[in-house]
């Protein structure tokens, strides 16, 4: 909840507290460790252990109170920072700047160019850019002087992995002067082993929590004011297991007995039955007009004054919570004001077993505050719990915009499911969305069903006047160009060129001027089209087009993502050089790491493994790996493997290279590029280098004979298979046709002509020589030495350099090869230039294995 939590400044106690002075000095011990950690089960006193040891420490302190929707990492990091300005307000301003900078639209992959998924597993591809962030926060902190504690409370109720991963960096790379501190009910899944054996950790567990005689007694006698002997506190405490929750509700529900004694002597079970039982004294034993507030808003999460008083229908919210807090009825301030607040848990959820009825009632009017104050995804789940589908599924429709900038797929996809299925298809801009996530999980049929149901459907007014209408009126105006692009999705994704393209012109005459993602989308739909039919110029330029809408829209990563595609098409047009200037570019904008930032690193890996840069292709590989899936769309995840599959083929590692198109295979989602590089017959042709040809032969069998360019690859590959088996007449025959419809295509038409030299043996000098010529100021070089050629004319190794080279592969030194051949250094350096020059190579690790790839070792 956006108002929701104590956010920077440590929250001051309104009762005395036992001093727990043992465990205080342990927290307070020598040395600042990087994590104190406090972990025990409900009601052990974390939060009241934590809050005392900072009271003392000499550290200015930024305290974040979570709840389960910090489970966000843009929320959690926006608070975060927020709370260290409460502290030092100069502090985080380049930080915040990052975080606002990363993009928030969410888009299905097939809604357009660089459209950004969700994870394999359903949870959504999380875009904000967290190291960088803290990177920026920390530094600020470390420049301050004095110490500073990070506290964070109640991290169990944080459940976003990418959070986790957040709050590990932010501990691995604390400055010296700067700690965490954590109140959890359970383990954290951080580093802690490691932690600890670096002695970098500070722990406090549920035995060491639990109240001694002497603290139960100051606890029981002054602080909840019992008065009574020590053998009846030694009673409780034991009975307890000094569980401070369980001593405070005994302490409440003594002090209404006359008999103590007897009610300590009567005292026993286990915690669940202890609670049980003392909850139903509290709560029986309390005035009606208590009783009766209770358990109208037991069914709120969090409270504040004008929401208690619109579920209960009273005037006495604020002062009502105020007074349970004085009489320490298991409420906890969330705020320094006192203006939010929380029951306890456990607390709670026995108040709302006491109900005699669900409270729909309450809840639809929880639904209807909190959707005018703005909070509408706490708005939506009161509105689900009071059973009002119509009044859900319009704050559905208002909460939806936001929710996709923020990247709450996982969310709405659930609240879509709770929803009856009548009330949505009656409802266009849901039924969209449900269209949009059957488009994902590839039930085509289902798409195509939802938006035949989206275009039936009528938009409906909502009554609800909130500032999230205006972003649900843009998103009705622009839905007919949206379901238009949404069907050039599905037909993209059949192979349907022609529909593509009718579906895509469709959704640009449908878009208004300023409709900029849907006319983007649209524009990239006629490009890739373009780019499926084999015309590359028309593709090339309609999608330059398309990214123009994207930068235009504010889509930075979308923009970035059409990098991706581009590229990929010039090097269909034959020009990686081109490619390489694309991603090369594009990388160097630099900023925070987006969805498509380690996309662009692959693409640049496979264009630099075509210049026969294998090192450098791997180390860029490396730096994508390094960034992990939140820097990849979800359609792209394939081609981390389908390029290193390429680097271990042209390293020799065939084995390796299946394995890992296997694994490409295994991540492969069709429907968003067109398919010009099968992985069947990437394997094929690792099988035919590796001499397995009766694998290829068996792929072989599937190949169409179509000359249209999405069989081109396939032709190019079954001729490398002709080739290998001695039959080179036909490969010449399929070759010629594969020439005769690669028209500008240049790319095609350089492997094709080196394939028809290879098919010639000796007499194909003439076809080489034009893919050498075309190839190599191309950026071709891989493509050449994979089939055994050098990317030059002057290929041939004279015997002297076939001397030396063969001495370069042993552990000589290079004075001592000069001395083995007779020459002096300056002479060696000369052939050794020589072999670099014709290999390609500059270092002579580099040759020797370059020439082990030619057989010439």
């Amino acid at each position: 909840m956006g108002v929701v939590g104590s956010k920077g400044r440590l929250p001051l106690p309104r009762r005395r507290l036992v001093r727990r002075a043992r465990l205080v000095d342990r927290l307070g011990g020598e040395g600042a460790p990087r994590l104190v950690l406090v972990a025990a089960p409900a009601g052990f006193g974390k939060t009241t252990l934590v809050v005392q040891w900072l009271a003392e420490v000499d550290a200015r302190v930024v305290w974040l109170a979570l709840d389960a929707g910090h489970g966000e990492l843009r929320r959690f990091l926006g608070d975060l920072i927020g709370a260290v300005q409460v502290v030092e307000p100069a502090v985080g301003v380049a930080a915040r700047q990052l975080l606002d900078a990363a993009p928030m639209r969410v888009v299905a992959p097939d809604a357009g160019p660089g459209g950004v998924a969700s994870r394999p597993d359903g949870a959504p591809a999380e875009d904000v850019p967290a190291e960088e962030v803290l990177a920026s926060l920390l530094g600020e902190l470390a420049r301050l002087d004095g110490s500073t504690v990070l506290a964070f409370d109640d991290y169990h109720l944080i459940a976003g992995t990418a959070v986790h991963e957040a709050v590990g960096y932010l501990v691995e790379n604390l400055p010296p002067q700067v700690t965490v501190a954590m109140t959890t009910r359970a383990d954290p899944p951080l580093p802690l082993a490691r932690w600890r054996a670096r002695g970098e950790l500070v722990e406090v567990r549920a035995a060491d929590l639990r109240f001694t005689g002497d603290e139960a007694e100051v606890f029981l006698n002054e602080v909840m004011g019992l008065h009574i002997d020590r053998a009846l506190v030694t009673a409780l405490e034991v009975r307890t297991e000094g569980w401070a929750a369980g001593l405070q509700l005994a302490g409440i529900s003594a002090r209404t007995r006359d008999d103590v004694a007897g009610f300590v002597e009567a005292f026993s079970g286990t915690h669940r039955f202890v609670l049980d039982y003392l909850v139903e004294e509290v709560l029986d034993r309390q005035p009606d007009d208590v009783r009766a507030f209770l358990l109208d808003t037991c069914v709120l999460d969090e409270l504040t004054g004008g929401l208690c008083d619109a579920v209960t229908g009273r005037t006495d919210g604020q002062q009502m919570l105020e007074r349970l807090e004085r009489e320490n009825l298991f409420v906890v301030a969330l705020d320094e004001e006192r203006r939010w607040y929380r029951y306890h848990h456990l607390f709670a959820d026995a108040m709302r077993a006491r109900r005699s009825d669900p409270g729909a009632a309450l809840h639809r009017a929880a639904s209807r505050w909190l959707a005018g104050n703005g909070l509408l995804e706490e708005a939506v789940r009161h509105a689900m719990a009071g059973g009002d589908h119509e009044l859900t599924a319009d704050l559905v429709e208002l909460a939806e915009p936001g929710m996709r900038r923020r990247r709450q797929d996982v969310v709405l996809r659930e609240w879509l499911q709770a929803l009856p299925e009548d009330v949505v298809r009656r409802r266009p801009l849901l039924a969209t969305y449900v269209g949009w996530s059957r488009l994902s999980a590839g039930d085509f049929e289902g798409v195509e069903e939802w938006l035949d149901a989206a275009e039936a459907g009528v938009p409906r007014p909502v009554e609800l006047a909130i500032e999230a209408g205006k972003d649900r009126d843009d998103e009705v105006r622009s839905l007919p160009a949206m379901i238009a692009v949404y069907r050039a999705s599905v037909a993209q994704a059949r192979g349907d060129v022609g529909g593509t393209v009718e579906h895509a012109k469709r959704a640009l005459a449908l878009a208004g001027p300023e409709d900029h993602f849907p006319r983007g989308a649209a524009a990239g739909f006629v490009g890739l089209a373009a780019w499926a039919a084999g015309d590359l110029s028309t593709a090339v330029e309609t999608f330059t087009t398309a990214v123009r809408s994207l930068r235009a829209a504010g889509m930075v990563a979308d923009e970035l993502g059409a990098t991706v595609v581009l590229a990929e098409m010039w090097l269909a047009r034959g020009r990686p050089v081109e490619a390489r200037r694309l991603y090369e570019r594009a990388i160097a904008v630099g900023g925070p790491v987006l969805p498509t930032t380690g996309d662009l690193h692959v693409g640049l890996a496979g264009v630099l493994r075509e210049y026969g840069e294998l090192d450098a292709a791997d180390a860029e590989l490396e730096v994508a790996r390094g960034l992990g899936e939140r820097a990849s769309l979800l359609e792209n995840r394939h081609r981390w493997f389908t390029v290193k599959a390429a680097i271990l083929r042209s390293r020799g590692d065939f084995n390796g290279a299946v394995a890992m198109l296997d694994e490409a295979e295994r991540l492969y989602l069709p429907g968003y590029f067109p398919d010009v590089r099968p992985i069947a017959a990437m394997r094929a042709r690792v099988r035919i280098a590796q001499g397995r040809l009766d694998d290829a032969r068996v792929w072989a069998r599937g190949v169409s004979d179509e000359v249209v360019y999405l069989a081109e690859y396939e032709q190019l590959t079954l001729a490398r298979l002709l080739i290998a088996e001695g039959r080179g007449a036909e490969a010449l025959g399929l070759l010629d046709r594969v020439l005769e419809g690669a028209g500008d295509r240049e790319g095609s038409v350089i492997e094709a002509r080196l394939l028809r030299a290879l098919a010639q043996g000796g007499s194909g000098k003439a076809d080489l020589a034009v893919a050498l010529e075309l190839g190599t100021p191309a950026g071709y070089h891989q493509l050449f030495v994979d089939e055994g050629h050098r990317p030059t004319s002057d290929e041939t190794l004279s015997e002297r350099e076939a001397e030396v080279l063969r001495l370069l592969a042993t552990e000589l030194t290079g004075p001592e090869i000069a001395r083995r051949l007779f020459v002096s250094v300056n002479t060696l350096r000369t052939h050794t230039k020589h072999i670099f020059t014709k290999l390609g190579v500059n270092t002579r690790r580099a040759a020797v294995r370059r020439a082990t790839e030619l057989g010439l070792l």
